[in-house]
């Protein structure tokens, strides 16, 4: 069960005590899939992901059936410089598509059997601009996160958490420059498909952001900070899984840097996710690599949406399904000799 999150205090506790896997069920996990009707290790890393995830379901010999997609929706005061090719606006008329269906993320959560919900933070309200003062007050990150929190159904089996807000891989690129360090150019990359000339003014703004909050204490002050309240919701929804034990697929470059926040918080605050897939955002694969995630695809989507993240559960569907499925030697009467 979830705590009810009450300050910042309470996160940072919840997610530094949070449970790991259920050792039972990844023994019984390997167990079964050392006696499954294929040779040793012909499924790759199908059997990795599938032990993986009945550690966190403590259940040897688990099903998905519930899966969840939330996709959170913030706008972003920096956009004002000119970092982004699309006007703020957009956001609101991208959370009305996801809410009429007719988004790519719609297709593809329900391709993927996925529950999908949205939530839309106060879009008439953008954060600060971040070369100024601190994107977010500590009383509105801690409100951004207690809207990812409350989003996830302690019932589902598996998360997907996604964003749109207009801008947004600005405060992503700054958030990955201030926890894992080097020039803002190396973490900064086109979005949307802003020009040169653009892409120079974006580094610039990044650059200047994180030289602002230089004094950030840890992954959750650089996230109020320089994040946004869709990336702060995702930092929360993840966090919630966490100690809930429901495994999550990470989605592109802004949803890993939401992410990166809570690793930088909790040492193992990242066991229950894996990468969906590796974005075209040029940062986007140092970044799952400063994590230690391994992306199922590489298919140069940069849509964000949770597109990537939901295009996986299928693949962390089909290693269940083997698992949990397929007749060991002994139920088929075949022998492993």
């Amino acid at each position: 069960m979830l705590p009810e999150l009450i300050d910042l205090k309470t996160f940072r506790k919840a997610l530094c005590q949070a449970p790991g896997p259920d050792a039972s069920a990844l023994k019984g996990a390997a167990d079964r899939n050392g006696q499954l009707t294929k040779p040793p290790g012909a499924l790759g890393r199908l059997e990795d992901l599938a032990i993986w995830y009945a550690g966190w379901r403590a259940d040897a010999r688990p099903q998905i059936s519930k899966p969840q997609v939330i996709v959170f929706a913030g706008n972003h005061g920096v956009t004002a410089q000119g970092v982004s090719a699309f006007p703020p606006e957009v956001t609101t008329q991208m959370v009305m598509n996801f809410e009429h269906g007719g988004a790519a993320i719609n297709q593809l959560a329900m391709a993927a059997g996925a529950r999908m919900d949205v939530h839309a933070l106060d879009l008439d309200q953008p954060t600060a601009d971040f070369t100024k003062e601190p994107a977010l007050s500590e009383d509105g990150l801690l409100k951004a996160l207690r809207a990812g929190w409350n989003a996830v159904d302690p019932s589902a089996d598996l998360l997907v958490v996604g964003e749109m807000g207009i801008g947004n891989t600005t405060p992503a690129a700054a958030i990955a420059c201030a926890l894992f360090g080097g020039d803002a150019a190396d973490w900064t990359g086109r979005g949307t498909g802003v020009d040169d000339v653009g892409l120079a003014n974006k580094t610039r703004v990044v650059s200047e952001g994180v030289a602002q909050h230089a004094d950030a204490k840890d992954g959750l002050d650089i996230l109020r900070c320089l994040g946004g309240r869709e990336i702060a919701a995702m930092a929360g929804a993840i966090a919630a899984a966490r100690i809930l034990r429901i495994p999550v697929i990470l989605d592109g470059f802004i949803c890993s840097a939401a992410a990166a926040c809570l690793a930088d918080i909790a040492e193992g605050a990242l066991d229950h996710a894996i990468a969906g897939h590796q974005s075209a955002e040029g940062a986007h694969g140092t970044l799952l690599q400063k994590l230690g995630k391994k992306p199922l695809l590489d298919l140069g989507l940069r849509l964000g949406e949770g597109s990537g993240g939901a295009l996986a559960i299928n693949i962390l569907k089909s290693a269940v399904a083997c698992h949990s499925g397929m007749a060991t030697f002994a139920e088929a009467g075949v022998s492993d000799a």
